[in-house]
């Protein structure tokens, strides 16, 4: 594939060459027009292999896309913006660790690999770690229903590496339920293997927290709604993030740098 580098911007066709631009990538790009018809794609045997890994890779989307949901409250100021294919590309990898079915309808077995998601950043830009320095412990109940977050009292002045011109912050924590997911012969798509506990989430937030004040002892509960128990199908994400805030009289103005996101612990 070519890459432009000259200072004609443009995109779309031109004779035999198509230019176009990657998302989250500079600079513009080109290559032939051409290749199989859609209807070779999905017919002919040359490419069964194509067909195979198409339907897995449109599973592995649909299980990351199941992250994001359960976490779409917060997600929009949380994440960078190839985030969609990160969580898409961790599925794929839990994807070929199914060696129980065959090519093309290999499980997305989470539950069995769930090592891939712990640490995760949803926005790969900006680390929790580096952002957050204060101790803390998050902690779930043995039924997988409940969770806390536990900050022992500190000082944010040495421990918070906020942006210039906040002045407040608050602390986020969750539970997010993800299903592994299947193929499902009858519908011929993959579906979650339990649909109801699949997205099911419950989020928390501190109040607003001064940067340049002690902040005192701080507890988050989490706690999944309908008295749901998760069951030996589905993964748990329990996740610690931080958001910050600029003070205007009453008010608080959230800042679009900063804040982050990330899975601390899968269960």
């Amino acid at each position: 594939m070519a890459r432009q580098k000259g200072v004609i911007k443009y995109v779309g066709t031109l004779g035999d060459i198509r230019h176009f631009k990657i998302k989250g990538q500079e600079g513009y790009f080109a290559g032939m027009v051409g290749g199989p018809t859609a209807d070779q794609v999905l017919t002919a045997p040359e490419f069964e292999r194509t067909r195979e890994n198409m339907n897995e890779f449109g599973a592995c989307a649909k299980a990351g896309k199941s992250v994001r949901t359960g976490l779409s409250q917060v997600m929009k100021q949380m994440a960078d913006s190839q985030v969609t294919g990160r969580l898409t590309s961790i599925m794929k990898k839990i994807n070929l660790e199914d060696q129980t079915e065959a090519r093309g309808y290999r499980k997305i077995e989470i539950t069995t690999q769930r090592s891939y998601l712990k640490g995760f950043e949803f926005d790969k830009n900006t680390s929790f770690n580096g952002i957050f320095n204060a101790p803390y412990s998050l902690t779930h109940g043995v039924d997988r229903e409940t969770g806390d977050l536990v900050i022992p009292a500190f000082n944010p002045a040495n421990l918070v590496n906020a942006p210039s011109g906040a002045t407040h912050f608050r602390m986020i924590t969750s539970l997010s339920v993800v299903s592994d997911f299947e193929y499902n012969a009858t519908t011929n798509s993959y579906d979650p293997m339990d649909a109801e506990l699949n997205e099911v989430n419950d989020i928390k937030y501190s109040g607003f927290l001064d940067l340049y004040a002690p902040i005192p002892a701080t507890t988050l509960t989490v706690t999944l709604p309908g008295a749901v128990v998760p069951t030996a199908n589905v993964t748990v994400l329990q996740c610690i993030g931080i958001e910050f805030y600029q003070q205007v009289g009453a008010n608080y103005y959230l800042f679009a740098s900063g804040n982050c996101l990330k899975v601390e612990d899968a269960f």
